[in-house]
């Protein structure tokens, strides 16, 4: 509701830091620097998250293949960020006990995982309760019957971190804008401001009604993801380290074709590993790791991204007999990697770096998801030692948006009290579930809006539950399109299909007579629509 209140204060304040990038980054970015008392802008030229951050395998995982690299600093940080993470949203980030199956001749044998799940756990400050355990055969088959069982030894049971990878950037996002930032979508960088040889601001171009504008900021912070060498380009300050672009593919299928009980982190054929997930009913796959100069904004699984997946399910799962027809959704997204001379995509470190260029510009590159928070902290201290703020970051205690649930420990009652909340005004508990889990501590907003509106949802063919979230992402989340809603609001798109496609129209004739929308611009996010969709689905 406030996109418009937002452009004008973009173009009339001038900021102590402005932020290009919507995604993890960006945002941990924008939330620190907010928190410090610095004002902050942030602008995205897709919508939130639509890059690499929700493309990811939405683990926020401590990165165990880091121990052969002997990266042992990394595994520590992004081990104990885990933790922070999941007690800051603990409503999109909760443990998955993870199943390593060892084979003969596989990457991992039983001694070196023993000793590294040892060392994993010793580094990432693992609580007791979910210390690794080491497994025999026959435990392994019983956490996992759809395992291969030839040349099956034994097993390492190891917990990671599931997220929803677009709903944990909004929620960073959303919290940074509660406490004064002031964060903008479909908006576009086109070029740097200058005085005296130092980089002002940008000039920028508003993606839904093209009008372009300047913004001004004391600091100015490329986060663009992907896009980072591009923004260096236009400073003329691309010189020394630059990116390396990598795809990664993951592929969806139904439990009743592919009935996973277990997360299993495996051995491909050849030699790499790949996770298999369940997630509410699906099982997922993933992922491949190939250079990619194509197109950043559209990548998409090709017949060999879905071969080699494919490929790797037969060896790992040999009984399902999964075919290419029981894929259901597919989703491929860019790692923003640091090119590393003589490596290949899988090899090259995921660690970050900032670079500064002689404008003043100061960009952060590589990186993953889990070390989203510290990346931030590293960027905010730079931002604040030049702006003369003192204040420390406290982004480790900020609970998010939607995160204040009596933190990990009363989730599960937190759960079962707003459940029964949502059914007693005529949701079903399914329904009811699934929007508490969704949106944490934030539900009230949703059920206030079912108490006091409900009665329209019929009148616009909408369901209570389609309804309240829909109306919920247009006020409070920025969604612009029917796919900013159907794939980064509700991940429908990835992991209920048959939901999106039997609420898609409703959904965009909704945002029709909500946005005032022309025929052609509705017809423009039709096709947008469509073609998500086609290229999700084989």
């Amino acid at each position: 509701m406030k996109r418009a209140e937002h452009l004008a204060r973009l173009k009339t304040a001038e900021l102590d830091l402005l932020v290009i990038g919507g995604g993890i980054t960006g945002a941990g970015i924008a939330l620190d620097a907010q928190a410090r008392g610095i004002q902050t802008g942030l602008i995205e030229m897709q919508d939130f998250a639509a890059g690499t951050s929700s493309r990811s395998t939405k683990l926020v995982h401590g990165g165990l293949r880091y121990l052969k690299q002997l990266e042992f600093r990394l595994v520590a940080e992004v081990g104990r960020e885990r933790a922070i993470v999941y007690e800051n949203a603990p409503h999109v980030t909760q443990p998955e006990w993870m199943l390593l199956p060892l084979i003969e001749g596989g990457t991992y044998g039983r001694l070196a995982t023993s000793v590294g799940l040892y060392l994993y756990d010793w580094l990432a400050g693992v609580k007791r309760s979910e210390r690794r355990r080491m497994l025999s055969r026959e435990e392994t088959l019983r956490m996992e019957p759809l395992l291969r069982k030839e040349k099956l030894k034994a097993g390492g049971y190891y917990v990671e971190y599931k997220t929803d990878d677009a709903r944990l950037t909004l929620e960073v996002i959303k919290e940074a804008a509660a406490r004064g930032a002031v964060p903008v979508n479909y908006v576009k960088a086109e070029a740097f401001l200058y005085e005296n040889g130092r980089v002002v601001g940008v000039q920028a171009v508003d993606r839904i009604s093209g009008e372009t504008f300047a913004i001004r900021a004391k600091q100015v912070v490329n986060a663009a993801g992907p896009w980072v060498d591009e923004l260096r380009e236009k400073d003329g300050s691309r010189q020394g380290k630059r990116l390396f672009h990598t795809k990664g593919v993951h592929i969806v299928f139904d439990q009743a074709r592919f009935p996973l009980r277990q997360a299993v982190y495996f051995d491909t054929p050849d030699g790499r590993m790949a996770f298999a997930i369940p997630r509410a009913g699906k099982t997922y796959v993933g992922t491949t790791d190939t250079p990619y100069d194509a197109d950043l904004a559209h990548p998409v699984m090709t017949v060999e991204d879905r071969d080699y997946l494919l490929a790797a399910i037969h060896y790992m799962f040999p009984e399902v007999g999964i075919q290419a027809e029981d894929i259901e959704a597919s989703w491929a997204g860019i790692r923003p990697l640091i090119y590393e001379e003589g490596k290949s995509a899988s090899d090259i470190s995921r660690k970050d770096e900032v670079f500064r260029s002689p404008s003043g510009l100061i960009t952060i590159a590589g990186g993953k998801l889990t070390g989203y928070r510290k990346m931030a902290e590293k960027v905010v201290n730079i931002v604040a030692q030049e702006l003369g703020v003192k204040a420390p970051c406290t982004t480790d205690r900020i609970p998010l948006s939607g995160g204040k649930v009596g933190g990990s420990a009363g989730f599960a009652s937190f759960v079962g009290k707003k459940t029964e909340e949502g059914m007693s005004l005529g949701l079903g508990r399914e329904e009811a579930e699934r929007l508490v889990r969704r949106y944490g501590s934030n539900v009230d907003r949703l059920f206030a809006i079912v108490r006091e509106r409900g009665r329209e949802a019929d009148r616009h063919r909408l369901s209570l539950e389609v309804y309240a979230s829909l109306v919920y992402a247009l006020e409070e989340e920025m969604a612009m399109t029917p796919v900013d809603f159907l794939l980064r609001r509700t991940s429908s798109l990835l992991f209920d299909i048959e939901w999106a496609n039997r609420w898609k129209e409703p959904v965009l004739n909704f945002m029709k007579r909500y946005g005032n929308w022309s025929a052609e611009r509705t017809d423009a996010y039709r096709r947008e629509l469509e073609r998500q969709i086609c290229d999700m689905t084989p």
